[in-house]
């Protein structure tokens, strides 16, 4: 039986089709929202001005800044959609590769299933599955359900 699901997201529409599946099908387990800055592409998803408004501030107290407040609004918009359901999400966020810490999550957090969005780039230029989700689902110890 699953009873601990993470859900990563990045703001894009899959990511949050991915919540909305693990709210669906999963309505007993506890579901963890992780949101990943990546350090080389912070902007990826939901808010891509992040990258180019603070790119040359890398690494700077305004950059950590700015990440915290792009990881609060796509936790604000997990929780709205999680109440739509009655339900509750736990989120935490984390700086550094994708690919790595979403695996690694999973293995440390005792996490049963990880759902997440197939890629995401939008419609247009979307492959049939982005570089993280290939590697998650490889790499997971754990079952991996990619939303498309």
């Amino acid at each position: 039986m699953t009873k601990r699901i993470l859900v990563p997201i990045d703001g894009s529409p899959l990511s949050q089709r991915a919540l909305r599946h693990a709210l669906e099908e999963f309505p007993d387990a506890s579901i963890t929202v992780l949101h990943v800055v990546d350090l080389f592409e912070p902007g990826y998803g939901a808010y891509p001005d992040f990258e180019t408004t603070y790119e040359p501030l890398m690494g700077s107290e305004e950059w950590y800044d700015r990440a915290e407040e792009v990881s609060e609004r796509l936790f604000e918009d997990a929780r709205e959609l999680a109440a739509e359901y009655d339900r509750q999400v736990s989120t935490t966020s984390e700086i550094g590769d994708p690919k790595r810490i979403i695996v690694n999550f999973a293995a440390e957090e005792d996490i049963d299933h990880i759902v997440l969005g197939a890629h995401g780039r939008t419609e247009e230029e979307r492959p049939v599955f982005g570089s993280i989700a290939e590697i998650v689902a490889r790499r997971a110890t754990v079952p991996v359900t990619l939303i498309r």
